[in-house]
């Protein structure tokens, strides 16, 4: 399913659907295809909007998760959301924790599937073998738990990243900022109504790091889906969008935009 790609300013996003504000934010390697089944399953009953982190066009010095918190902090105020339901995975779901402690007042309910903040096994925070396409497939690959989720597609764009240098320094940069800023002693001041939802089978982000989010933010529920790894929106969305639903259910606001 092919959806437009608005532009405002210097922002581009996808926005769908009416109802309460469902903003999502992709990850480091992500991008705007991995939340098409939710993005599909939402638009009927929200307002469903994917901003492109601009993970490859900010200066260097800006390329860390603080750099692309102030980036969304920027869209949303430009794009007037307010009471929204935040949702991130991986690198975005750090992003979303990030903007979530300073901007607590704006969001209705936090949303973090496979996401960094406390502990990674990435692929970015040492240089990635440029010019090994076998080396960029596997590393693709245990993303998944079905390594035929990597598509060749998926694949290539990873190795076209790794293979240009700039791309690949502002990679590290990211990588190494998410592991540098490490939020647990900050996450007991989340108050928001928080849902995890984390693959059983998730490497990068392995299962104790959901337990360890739910046992420090005060207001969260838990949940593993089997057979899954760091992608649950991509691999099991059918199972993913059952438990969000009724997560969303439960947190309707009194006013959507």
């Amino acid at each position: 399913m092919q959806y437009e790609i608005k532009e405002d300013k210097n922002f581009q996003f996808i926005e769908e659907g009416n109802g309460e504000p469902l903003i999502l934010l992709h990850g480091l390697f992500g991008a705007l295809s991995n939340f098409a089944d939710l993005l599909e399953h939402f638009k009927k009953t929200h307002k469903v909007i994917i901003p492109l982190l601009p993970l490859f066009d900010l200066s260097l010095i800006e390329t860390s998760v603080s750099g692309l918190k102030r980036f969304v902090r920027k869209f949303v105020d430009h794009r007037g959301y307010s009471n929204f339901h935040l949702l991130g995975n991986s690198l975005g779901g750090h992003v979303a924790l990030v903007y979530a402690l300073e901007h607590q007042d704006q969001i209705a309910s936090l949303i973090l599937t496979g996401s960094s903040g406390l502990f990674e096994n990435g692929m970015g925070d040492t240089f990635p073998k440029r010019g090994d396409y076998e080396y960029i497939r596997k590393k693709t690959e245990i993303t998944f738990y079905d390594p035929k989720t990597a598509t060749k597609e998926l694949v290539d764009e990873v190795y076209q990243i790794v293979n240009e240098r700039m791309k690949t320094l502002k990679v590290i940069s990211l990588a190494r900022s998410a592991i540098k800023n490490n939020l647990g002693d900050e996450l007991r001041n989340i108050h928001l109504p928080t849902l995890l939802i984390w693959g059983n089978n998730d490497i990068i982000t392995p299962p104790f790091v959901g337990r360890e989010f739910n046992k420090l933010i005060p207001n969260s529920e838990l949940y593993f889906i089997d057979h899954c790894g760091h992608a649950p929106m991509m691999e099991v969305p059918d199972e993913f969008n059952v438990i969000l639903t009724k997560f969303l259910e439960k947190h309707k606001t009194a006013a959507a935009n």
